[in-house]
Order: C-alpha cells, then structure tokens, then sequence
C-alpha cells in the first residue's frame, strides 16, 4: 500500500452550475490540468475524481461534477450522477458566477446543510465582474462567507487556494484523533494474532486492503501482531507467552477460530471491525438479529463496495448466499447490488447486508444505513451475517458490549 487509500481521504464534492469554471477550480486546487475545461457548457460529463496530497490538509479526494442546469441530451443522466455525489462528499465546494445565484445554487446550500456537509462558496471569474449585491446577500443569508478568485488566470491565484486550504483544516478539525480500526483494542505494546487465509479472494503476492490498513492502525497504536493462516493459528497462539490481547480472523474462518479461542481471549473479525470504522456498529448488530428470522422466499439485499467478476468461493455471492439459505431453510430471493450503485427502493427487501466497506468513505456507509434504515428495513455487514449463521455472533461481539446488548434487544423482537 503505497499510497492513503481513496475511502480514507476527506471527499472534497465541486458543485455548481455549467460553465461556471468548475474543472478550471479543481485545476487551480491540484495545481495541475487534471479536468478538461472549455468554454463550451456541459464538458464535464461525469464525476471527476483527483486524488492528491493538498498539504497542509493531508490526502484528499476532489470529485468534479457536472453541471446542475444540464440541459442537453443527457443532462438529466448527468445530473443525477452528480446529485449522487452528495451521499460521499464531506465538504462542497460551490462555485459561482459573480452575478449567478438561483435554484441551482440554493439546492446544493440546502442539501449541503440537510446532511451536515460544509459548504465553501468560491465566486469565479472575479477578473471579469465584482461579486454582486445579490449573490453576496444570498450568500450572507445562509451564513457562508466566499472566496474569491479567477482560477483561469495566475493572478491571485495562491492567495485563493491558500483560503481553500485554510477553510478546509477549520471545518475538518486537523488537530481531531482519527478513529481507530483496532489499535485502540490493543494496548501499546500488547499483542494482536491475526489469522488471514490464503485463498482465491487473496491477491497473487498480496493480501487484501482492510488487512493492510489493520497492520497499519496496530503500527500507529505502538501494538505488535503476529499473523498466521488458519491452520497455523492453534501453534501461533501457543507460542506466545501471554494470551493476545486480541485475535483476529477473516469472517470465513470465524467458527474455527472461536473453537481455538480461549473463553477469556477477546476475538473478532476483521468485518466486524470494518462496520465500527465505517458505520455505526450497535446498529449493524441489531440488523443481524434478523438473519435468524428469516424464512424461504425471503428477499435480500447484497451490497457490495467494489465491483468484481465473482469467482468460485467469493465471499459474497457464493458463501454468504449459501450459508443464509441454509440458516432460513430454504431457498432465499439474493439482489446483489456491486459498486456505489444501490435499489431504488429498499422496502422490499427483508435485510441488506452491507460488505466491510473498505472501498468507500464512512460517509457513504452512514448514508447508506440511513436510507435502509428510511425504509424500515435491519442492515447489517458481511462479518455479523456469516458469524450470526455460525451461531458465533455473540462472541465475537464481546468486545463491543454496546453491540452486544443492541444484537441481544434485536433477538428479543418478534419476527414480523
């Protein structure tokens, strides 16, 4: 893992209307002709993503949208992706005209606050007119004070960015404690055991992200692991002096490890921790309390983060189907749904099962459970699901008692 993974980034969403000068503010920003610009409306046709390093702000991922008034052929298509923009972003970016303010603009400001999303206006082409009256009393009406500039031209154009950057660090709070994926589990100095199997889903010479990030998060915390097929996990665990402070596994192998677990070792999977860095893990367990409850004919909803041609033991269209239809009894209804695409409506569905989420921001997970949640439905991750089929929920829930006691108050429902 050579660089920050893109799902780690702040998400930094450019919104605005066509021909604003959208792509020349994402150029001005990487200091770099990273987007196509041009005169002629509509150029950007789909999101632009640029991942970079913007010192002193850390990694960052700048998503460059089309423009919200396409009227062309296929703006409706092109506006849509670009709304969808909104369930990753974690800062928008409003460009402006300076005499420019109306629906459009008033959409994004609105959105932006009905989620939580900070919003920085930056008023373009200042070169050519002065902000207007309107546009900075639309502005001081919503509270948001802009930046101005002309990304197209070299004058002033640092001292622009430079205001980005400061505006940035005070909405992200640079000084905040990142989360922990396990390292705050772990004390300084303790041991973790991670069990990793070498199959078919692990890549040639490799192993797969949310592992490498775990190693990382132990690294940071100043904890030490040991890591072992699971074959070897038994000797491993045997050769230490003192128990693990924690032992960890993939989901697939989650009932072999509680079998060598010892009672007092706390143990999970690296799914499980995934659901508490990525989303809000009391609410996954209880979801999972809904997996015992389900009947043949039942449909569900597989969402996965990143889109893959399935191979023969793919943890989410093969194994996790085939242990849900033996907990039900029966055959189930599967909708797999891969990448950022999600059903139009969840309502029909008895669970969505949601993947560890490696690939996407914490942002979009949370969106994510929102809308299940929306439509009335549990949802809970690939790691709870799999371990609640193997009858281990519980256990490898111990170390989360909040999650315990949501997945216990989930049992306690009746089945509808």
């Amino acid at each position: 893992m050579n660089t920050t993974p893109k799902a780690l980034r702040l998400q930094i969403a450019i919104f605005g209307r066509t021909n604003v000068g959208k792509s020349s503010v994402l150029n001005m920003l990487a200091g770099q002709d990273v987007a196509i610009t041009s005169p002629v409306p509509g150029t950007t046709t789909d999101t632009v993503e640029k991942s970079m390093e913007l010192l002193p702000v850390g990694p960052v991922v700048f998503l460059d949208t089309a423009g919200l008034d396409d009227r062309s052929e296929l703006g409706a298509l092109r506006t849509a992706r670009a709304r969808k923009v909104f369930d990753r972003a974690e800062v928008a970016i409003l460009v402006l005209e300076p005499a420019s303010w109306g629906p459009w603009e008033e959409e994004v400001v609105k959105t932006a606050a009905a989620r939580n999303i900070p919003v920085i206006p930056l008023i373009n082409k200042t070169d050519i007119a002065a902000p207007s009256e309107e546009v900075l009393g639309a502005l001081k009406r919503h509270g948001l004070d802009p930046v101005s500039c002309s990304a197209a031209a070299r004058a002033g154009r640092e001292h622009a960015v430079a205001q980005v950057k400061e505006r940035l660090l005070a909405l992200t709070g640079k000084n905040a404690v990142p989360r922990a994926i396990l390292g705050d589990l772990v004390p300084p100095g303790g041991t973790a055991l991670l069990i990793i199997p070498i199959d078919k889903e692990a890549p040639k010479g490799r192993i797969i992200l949310p592992q490498v990030q775990a190693m990382r998060d132990l690294l940071d915390h100043g904890a030490i692991f040991l890591t072992a097929r699971e074959h070897e996990y038994p000797q491993a665990l045997a050769a230490l002096k003192a128990p693990p402070a924690l032992v960890v596994c993939d989901s697939q192998v989650v009932d072999f490890m509680v079998k060598h677990t010892p009672p007092g070792v706390p143990c999970t999977t690296f799914s499980i921790l995934f659901a508490r860095f990525k989303g809000d893990l009391a609410a996954y367990a209880a979801g999972a309390a809904a997996v015992r409850a389900l009947r043949p004919g039942d449909r569900l909803a597989v969402l996965e983060a990143c889109s893959h041609h399935a191979i023969e033991d793919d943890i989410g269209r093969v194994k996790l189907p085939r242990w849900l239809k033996e907990t039900a009894g029966g055959e189930l209804k599967i909708d797999t749904f891969a990448g950022r695409d999600l059903p139009a409506d969840l309502a029909g569905y008895k669970l969505a099962i949601q993947c560890g989420g490696c690939m996407l921001t914490r942002t979009e997970i949370l969106n994510r459970m929102a809308k299940a949640g929306q439509a009335g439905i549990p949802i809970t991750n690939y790691g709870m699901a799999i371990s609640e089929c193997n009858g281990v929920l519980e256990r490898v829930l111990s170390p989360f008692p909040e999650a315990l006691a949501a997945y216990r108050a989930g049992k306690a429902v009746p089945a509808v």
